[in-house]
């Protein structure tokens, strides 16, 4: 493990490592159920999306884990699945299986693209400032998250959000679970994070929050996922290549974005803002989407949670192996694995917010040039609550704000290009 790895020169070890890879699983092994239940709005079968989305997960972070060596995982993407359900099939009239040829063919391009260094290209074009606000949005928005999922914060017709009830339920379980974590990160208790979702979830049985169904066991056999299920006859319509371009430019920012934000809080970036390996970890996320397809599932992606195993402390491959392992087992402990409530994620999330603001130190705000993107990029990630929108406005702005004030060598040609391509996305859709 230290040879294929490289503990030591990165400064971890096995243990570490194996509890990050824990970590990173408990606060997003709720796309587990989450998946199934958004994707049988599509007509799918529910047992079926179950078994695709653990197996492509597993595949998708064991590939990043041996080819990037990146404490990254990845599974289907939370709202990528939901455009998947609501907007193609059930808004757009399409089949299911029309919208999983979508994700196929954008795996294999994705694939193609990570070959040829395209989408490395693209990450190299972000600039700097804007790559360091990518980790803080992320923080923001992950934390926005975790608020939501234990009832925190609320949806309000008024306002849009607004504090929910707090006083009982998940939110106050959720909060209980907040004191017990920072008071273990406080103390700089190893493995706070795990320890505090695994205490809030036992805390969540006498308030209802966890609840235990009669005759549980925790074992079960998982169901066959829909394996090839493909339609390709309506692939050259125009309605399709919006399906398919908005599928791929939403994947290739959430991943970017994501793989920018996780590396910059693990601090592997090097002093060039490159991230270490990222064509592998590309190819990964290709590899994922297509595979998961196959299975059954929506497009996956790398996940934002990640960055609970980074607090954590993990910081290669290793992390993101147990992770992968642990999506397998959960094929046959899925009961066990379901137990585990929103609410008793949520601390995790929201104190990896926390964590995820120290890059913050680091961006240029003498030059406004450099300052309203960043900014930009940090208000707009939970706000608009998308990575990809985030990064929509930042490097826009980054552009017209450069090329407004004289500062138009600042700008690289492909970060024009991104731009436009920006803009058209914008424009077709």
């Amino acid at each position: 493990m230290e040879q294929f790895f490289k503990l030591k020169a990165h400064g971890t070890t096995v243990r570490t490592e194996v509890m990050a890879g824990i970590t990173t699983f408990m606060t997003m092994a709720y796309i587990l159920a989450v998946n199934p239940g958004i994707l049988k709005a599509a007509g799918m079968i529910p047992g079926g999306v179950f078994t695709a989305t653990a197996l492509a997960s597993a595949i998708a972070t064991i590939c990043m884990a041996l080819l990037a060596n990146l404490p990254v995982a990845l599974a289907p993407g939370m709202g990528l699945n939901a455009f998947f359900a609501f907007t193609v099939v059930l808004g757009m009239g399409y089949p299911w299986q029309l919208a999983l040829t979508a994700v196929f063919l954008e795996g294999l391009l994705f694939i193609i693209l990570s070959l040829f260094n395209v989408r490395e290209a693209i990450v190299k074009s972000i600039p700097i400032n804007v790559k360091k606000a990518v980790s803080v949005g992320i923080g923001l928005f992950i934390a926005f998250i975790g608020m939501q999922n234990a009832g925190i914060i609320v949806n309000n017709d008024a306002t849009l959000v607004s504090l929910g009830s707090i006083s009982k339920g998940p939110a106050l379980v959720a909060l209980i679970g907040l004191v017990l974590s920072g008071v273990l990160l406080a103390f700089r208790v190893k493995g706070a994070l795990l320890i505090g979702i695994l205490g809030t979830t036992i805390i969540g049985i006498p308030f209802g929050v966890t609840t235990v169904p009669q005759n549980w066991t925790p074992i079960s056999m998982p169901a066959a996922p829909l394996f090839l299920q493909f339609q390709f006859d309506k692939i050259f319509t125009f309605d399709f290549f919006i399906v398919f371009f908005t599928f791929l430019f939403v994947d290739i920012f959430d991943t970017i974005g994501t793989l920018v934000g996780i590396t910059t809080q693990a601090r592997l970036i090097n002093e060039k803002g490159e991230i270490p390996r990222v064509k592998q970890a590309l190819l990964s996320d290709a590899i994922g989407t297509a595979v998961g397809a196959m299975l059954g599932t929506s497009t996956v992606t790398s996940y934002i949670e990640s960055a609970s195993g980074v607090a954590e402390g993990g910081r290669t491959g290793l992390a993101s192996l147990v992770t992968g392992i642990l999506f397998l087992l959960a094929l046959f402990l899925s009961p066990l694995f379901l137990l585990v409530p929103g609410a008793a994620t949520a601390p995790a999330l929201i104190l990896v917010g926390l964590f995820m603001m120290s890059p913050v130190k680091e961006i240029d705000l003498s030059d406004f040039t450099e300052a309203i993107p960043a900014f930009l990029t940090i208000i707009m990630m939970p706000l608009a609550y998308s990575i990809a929108e985030g990064l929509v406005f930042g490097i826009l702005s980054y552009i017209l704000l450069k090329a407004l004030t004289g500062k138009i060598k600042d700008i690289t040609i492909i970060t024009w290009i991104v731009g436009i391509l920006f803009v058209l996305k914008h424009i077709v859709g």
